[in-house]
């Protein structure tokens, strides 16, 4: 007979990675309803100077850009297929494993959470608003978002989980 504390220690688990997904999404929300209502497109808002700035683009692209000049017309409706079927790999493997390592129900979280994110502003737009820029003198990296920072870190958790696991 096995024992309840491995159950609850799994609904803990997806609790937990649930609030953290949740938090995420809501996070990710909110700060680009205030950059679209406070800073006008384009406008460049020094922060950390030579480093940092707010910024407000629109990124009809993947993540970092990608694409976003293609004049293809069939782009978003990929970008949203692409992007749905990996959230149900993702919520099949959170949903069918009993018990994930913390890094693991961390990445995942932290992904799915930033995933579903850009998905709703695809899905409402056609595009999602990125406004985090940072530079070293004139290298700027490719503007973003909260969410794609979430689907990055995720990422690198799951990674570090798969290259230290036994």
């Amino acid at each position: 007979m096995s024992s309840p504390v491995p159950a609850r220690a799994g609904t803990l688990s997806r609790i937990l990675s649930v609030a953290i997904a949740a938090v995420v999404f809501v996070g990710d929300q909110a700060t680009k309803a205030l950059v679209e209502h406070h800073i006008p497109e384009y406008a460049v808002i020094p922060v950390v100077p030579g480093f940092f700035n707010l910024t407000h683009t629109k990124n009809a692209g993947a993540v970092f850009g990608l694409f976003s000049e293609s004049p293809a017309t069939w782009k978003t409706v990929l970008l949203i297929v692409i992007s749905t079927a990996l959230l149900i790999t993702v919520v099949g493997i959170v949903w069918r494993t009993r018990r994930l390592g913390w890094e693991t129900s961390l990445g995942l979280a932290l992904t799915l959470g930033g995933a579903l994110s850009n998905l709703l502003d695809r899905i409402r737009m056609g595009r999602v608003v990125d406004f985090l820029d940072f530079y070293v003198r004139s290298y700027h990296w490719a503007s973003f978002n909260l969410a794609d920072s979430a689907i990055v870190v995720g990422a690198g958790f799951l990674i570090l989980q798969v290259l230290f696991s036994d």
